[in-house]
């Protein structure tokens, strides 16, 4: 065979050139392609705000005490913790008429809308707490293709934007979700219920809730296009994956984990624990026996390549790891302390049937709107504080902001000067919802986007379930059970948070 002549290879090589050229330009997007993309996380923090500021209320109106309160909660962060890895694995792998992410939107959102509009009618608090779990996880069904779908469809500089933008609809969402019942109670809804039972003001805004987080997401699905996998792989963002990682070594962490489950689950019969710790030693064995069943299989399949990328994972994640185990336990803490905390020590009641605790339960709900709308207001300027401070000081600047206003909660007795408070807060929350995910994202193989952001979610749902484990035993052996010093904690993890956060190398600048 006739070698080719030199004229013929440089040819090739400008041809090979030319179509590269052509073929790794991702186009950026518009403002408003950006706003209809991320536009419906407007609907499932629409329903995340419900539940975060009403179950807990929920839960005691069916008869729930304070200490039962966590475990109740532990659905929601177990489900995200199953979900999202294997949603994240298998819309890696989806392409059909919808595309690769939009079909889990639409799965999710529709299960959700009918978990929001069943919960308030529960009952019984075995069946609300079921509920909380398909509402749960049929969110996590939906958000975790929302956070793909951006690294997936922008170039590298705009991705920023989106995750900020997300921020945005996240904080306004949630601002009106959090305050509707105490709208509703001004608007002459009922915020008792005759039978005890749960108010109006509740019901309603779980009826229009569903409704908004469908809409918002069949609006993100109609409008929005994506690339296909051939056009991923394509562009200069993409990620390739790194070499495969030894997991035969995962055998030795796993029995680490395993025994120290076991450590745990003596400790709670030997000194009479809270069954809520049960949640923590059985979540350690579960992971340790996964660990080392990944050191010895040789199978193939979901769950060992799931298990491997989480082994595997980029040095990026595991440095983050302690900067969202801190942040979360400290946000969890809030979610389902804040309403005990504020009617008890504030309000002066635990009576669910008073009206002075629906009075103050309402006025968490405002709270819970105000470090929402803070959030979305911050959302616009840590873009600004990047640019001067670059990633790491910004995040460390916000997470002692939010560290200060949980903190403050032990102080203040005015319930109107607790919307300072949650200033702080806000910035802290938008944040989290962003700088993380900046800090994340370009490291992360693009063949593997979904399942890595999934996996990213371990270090939110771990730091949840641990606190759902043993906050109501620090309150009760420290605290003397009064809710209002786990808002205390969570402003001390925050501010260990940002000491963590220190220890992360700064990325190079964006421009």
């Amino acid at each position: 065979m006739l070698s080719p002549s030199p004229t013929e290879v440089a040819s090739r090589h400008a041809i090979h050139a030319r179509d590269q050229a052509r073929k790794t330009e991702k186009s950026s997007l518009s403002f408003w392609q950006i706003w209809n993309m991320c536009f419906g996380f407007v609907g499932l923090q629409f329903g995340l705000a419900l539940q975060n500021a009403n179950v807990s209320r929920i839960f005691q109106t069916l008869g729930a005490s304070v200490n039962d309160i966590p475990a109740l909660w532990i659905a929601a962060p177990l489900t995200g913790l199953i979900v999202q890895p294997i949603v994240g694995h298998y819309s890696d792998r989806t392409w059909n008429r919808l595309g690769r992410r939009r079909p889990y939107f639409l799965a999710g959102a529709v299960f959700a809308s009918v978990a929001l509009l069943w919960m308030p009618n529960a009952p019984a608090l075995w069946m609300a707490a079921g509920l909380l779990w398909i509402l749960d996880a049929s969110i996590n069904v939906s958000m975790e293709p929302f956070r793909a779908l951006v690294g997936d469809q922008l170039p590298t500089r705009q991705r920023p934007i989106g995750y900020a933008m997300q921020s945005f609809f996240i904080g306004a969402g949630a601002v009106v979700a959090s305050i509707l019942p105490w709208v509703l109670a001004r608007f002459g809804v009922a915020n008792v219920a005759a039978d005890g039972g749960i108010p109006d003001t509740v019901k309603y805004a779980f009826y229009g809730g569903g409704a908004v987080l469908l809409g918002a997401v069949l609006w993100t699905i109609l409008v929005t296009r994506e690339y296909t996998p051939a056009q991923l792989r394509s562009f200069t963002d993409h990620v390739p994956e790194g070499p495969s990682v030894d997991v035969s070594r995962a055998g030795r962490p796993g029995l680490l984990l395993l025994s120290a489950g076991i450590a745990i689950l003596f400790a709670i019969g030997y000194f009479g624990l809270e069954k809520e710790v049960y949640l923590l030693a059985a979540g350690l064995i579960a992971f340790g026996l996964l660990l080392t069943w990944l050191g010895r299989t040789r199978s193939r399949g979901m769950l060992r390549e799931v298990m491997g990328d989480l082994y595997g994972m980029p040095g990026s994640m595991r440095r983050l790891a302690g900067v969202q185990l801190f942040s979360w336990f400290s946000l969890f803490a809030m979610w389902i302390y804040t309403t005990a905390g504020v009617t008890q020590t504030i309000y002066a009641t635990t009576d669910t049937a008073s009206s002075a605790y629906n009075e103050g339960a309402n006025w968490v709900g405002v709270l819970f709107a105000a470090y929402n709308g803070f959030g979305a207001l911050a959302a616009a300027v840590i873009p600004l504080m990047v640019r001067r401070w670059g990633l790491r000081i910004s995040h460390v600047t916000n997470l002692c902001l939010g560290g200060a206003g949980l903190l403050s909660f032990l102080f203040i007795r005015d319930p109107h000067w607790l919307l300072a408070s949650m200033a702080g807060v806000g910035f802290a929350w938008a944040s989290i919802l962003s700088l993380p995910y900046a800090l994340l994202s370009d490291s992360v193989p693009t063949a593997k986007m979904g399942v890595y952001m999934g996996i990213f979610n371990f270090f939110i749902v771990i730091p949840q379930v641990l606190a759902a484990s043993v906050l109501g035993l620090l309150l009760r052996l420290c605290f003397r059970n009064q809710p209002i010093w786990a808002l205390g904690l969570g402003g001390a993890g925050l501010l260990v948070a940002a000491l963590c956060t220190l220890y992360i190398p700064e990325p190079e600048r964006r421009t």
